[in-house]
């Protein structure tokens, strides 16, 4: 063969190598100098899309909000979750910070702890249970019982439940807030027909409260109850039993919108 058609078809297959390797290269260079900054931010979208799913429940109050007297161990919060996890696709979180024997005028207290308010900041619901130590000091009360006091202790925990509302409110103005009424214990007491008197005034005065926020709902259980009221507490004849407990789940769960 000619030396020059060698020459020239050696020219030409170094020519078309080279430019096979430049084009090589700045693919590669591309790659690592524009893919890297595209795959976080696509990362970060998913991360916020999943825990967006998630409904996160904050759980407030006393000895009912932790389920004392519930031989499962879960109170109405356990038993609302298991509901709500069965009739909705997200995932449910919860987190309980209820305190047993705890008043009002602590849980004002708790309400303004850093790691309450941003719990609160990222819940879709918050559930709290508070009165019963105000009003009945965890059936103390009831040795002392003196019905001229009442209106000072009902005045003090509704002072302290405004704060609460409004400090939920200023954290997280869009979750819905259910705040679970009283019922009366000591139906079959001597006093029970009293303290009926003062447990239906001091629910009343709780729901006309929880009506002046927006998104906060009274949830009444007084009737709950009612006329069977030892069917549905636990042996210290106070705090709900596993029984009482569901009817209360199941009064918060049918005011839920799927």
């Amino acid at each position: 063969m000619n030396k020059n058609v060698i020459r020239t078809i050696t020219m030409v297959s170094v020519f078309f190598c080279l430019l096979w390797l430049f084009g090589l290269g700045f693919a590669v260079a591309e790659y690592y100098t524009g893919k890297p900054d595209k795959i976080p931010e696509k990362s970060v979208v998913e991360k916020k899309a999943d825990k967006k799913d998630a409904l996160h429940i904050v759980a407030l109050g006393d000895s009912l909000t932790r389920g004392t007297g519930d031989e499962t161990g879960k109170g109405y919060v356990g038993i609302l979750m298991d509901e709500m996890k069965k009739k909705t696709k997200q995932e449910v979180m919860l987190t309980n910070l209820g305190i047993s024997g705890q008043r009002s005028d602590q849980l004002k207290q708790q309400i303004q702890q850093t790691e309450v308010m941003r719990q609160i900041q990222t819940a879709d619901m918050v559930l709290i249970t508070m009165g019963g130590n105000d009003l009945f000091r965890g059936g103390q009360g009831l040795l002392e019982f003196n019905p001229d006091d009442i209106p000072g202790i009902e005045q003090k925990f509704l002072d302290n439940m405004n704060f609460i509302f409004k400090q939920i409110r200023t954290s997280n103005p869009e979750a819905n807030v259910f705040f679970i009424g009283l019922y009366n214990p000591f139906i079959d007491l001597e006093e029970g027909k009293e303290m009926s008197k003062i447990v239906r005034h001091w629910n009343y005065q709780s729901a006309e409260l929880s009506a002046s926020f927006p998104k906060i709902v009274f949830v009444p259980t007084f009737d709950l109850f009612e006329l069977e009221v030892n069917d549905y507490l636990y042996s210290d004849k106070f705090h709900p039993n596993t029984k009482g407990y569901r009817l209360i789940a199941e009064r918060v769960a049918s005011l839920l919108t799927w």
